[in-house]
C-alpha cells in the first residue's frame, strides 16, 4: 500500500512540474507601431496581438506582455486606435494592414518586436494636405472669415482664426459622391492643434434638401495631435443622398483674445 501511495505521489509531482514548465511564458515587448508613409503622422495607441491568428490581447503602447507558446509561431500585430479620441472606444484600424513575423518562443525570455504597417492597397481617400498648388476644401457660406494657409518649414497647413466681431469659421470638403454605405467603414483622419473646441460633422446632400449632422466636438490641444473620427453610421444612414461633405467648424469663444485652429492632412478614408 505504501508503495502504491509513493508511486502516485511521484506521478502527481511530475505532472505538476510538467504543467508548470509549459506555463512559463515568453514576453513580447512592443514600444510602438510605425506607419510607413511619406510625411505620415499617426496616433497608433494599441497593439492587437495574435499568435497563429488566435487573439492574445489588446495592449496599450508601449507594452510588455506574456504569451504562452513554444517553438516557432507566427505573430500578427494590428494597429489599434482610439475612435473619436475616446479611450474607452478602441478599434483595430480597418484601413491599415497587419504586421507578421515568425517568432521563436523561449520560456522566460523577452522578445522585442518593431511592427510597421501601411495603408491597404484597396482603400480610397479624399486628401487635403496643403502641399499642392490649390486646395480641395472651401469656406462654407456661414463662415465669417477666410481660410488661411501657412508653413512651419517642413509642412504646409490650414488655419482658421476668429477675433473681434468674427463669430464663425467653417470649411468643408468637396462633394464626396462614392462613399460606401451598408455599414462599410468610413473615417476622417485629421491632424490639428487649437486653443478652443471645434466641431466635425457631415452635410448630407439630398436632391431636394441638405441635412447637417453634427458628430463630434474636439477639445483643444496645444501640440499637434491626430484624431480618427468615425463617419460610418452617418454615411450609411444617408440613404438616397446624392453626395456628402465633411465639415470642420469653430465658434467664437470670447473668453479668449482670439480663437485659432490649425489643421493638416485632412483625409476621408473608405
Amino acid at each position: 500500500m505504501r508503495k502504491i501511495t509513493y508511486l502516485l505521489t511521484i506521478v502527481i509531482i511530475s505532472s505538476c512540474q510538467k504543467e508548470d514548465a509549459v506555463g512559463i511564458p515568453t514576453y513580447i515587448k512592443i514600444d510602438d507601431i510605425a506607419l510607413i508613409e511619406d510625411d505620415a503622422n499617426s496616433n497608433i495607441t494599441d497593439a492587437w496581438v495574435y499568435v497563429n491568428d488566435q487573439l492574445q490581447g489588446v495592449y496599450e503602447l508601449p507594452a510588455t506582455f506574456p504569451v504562452i507558446a513554444e517553438g516557432i509561431q507566427n505573430l500578427r500585430v494590428k494597429a489599434g486606435i482610439k475612435v473619436n479620441g475616446i479611450a474607452s472606444s478602441r478599434l483595430a484600424y480597418p484601413f491599415y494592414n497587419s504586421y507578421y513575423e515568425d517568432i521563436t518562443f523561449s520560456q522566460n525570455e523577452t522578445k522585442t518586436i518593431s511592427p510597421f504597417v501601411s495603408y491597404l492597397d484597396s482603400i480610397n481617400f479624399f486628401l487635403e494636405d496643403f502641399e499642392g498648388t490649390g486646395v480641395n476644401i472651401e469656406i462654407s457660406a456661414i463662415s465669417d472669415t477666410i481660410l488661411l494657409t501657412s508653413s512651419d518649414g517642413d509642412n504646409n497647413f490650414g488655419i482658421g482664426v476668429l477675433s473681434d466681431s468674427l463669430f464663425t469659421f467653417e470649411i468643408a470638403t468637396d462633394e464626396l459622391i462614392d462613399l460606401p454605405q451598408s455599414g462599410a467603414p468610413v473615417f476622417l483622419e485629421l491632424d490639428y492643434k487649437s486653443n478652443t473646441q471645434f466641431l466635425v460633422g457631415v452635410y448630407v446632400n439630398y436632391p431636394q434638401s441638405v441635412i447637417q449632422k453634427d458628430l463630434l466636438w474636439i477639445n483643444p490641444k496645444q501640440d499637434w495631435n491626430k484624431i480618427y473620427v468615425n463617419l460610418t453610421s452617418t454615411i450609411s444612414e444617408g440613404i438616397n443622398a446624392s453626395s456628402f461633405k465633411v465639415f470642420i467648424g469653430m465658434k467664437r469663444d470670447f473668453l479668449l483674445e482670439k480663437n485659432e485652429l490649425y489643421f493638416d492632412n485632412l483625409k476621408v478614408v473608405y
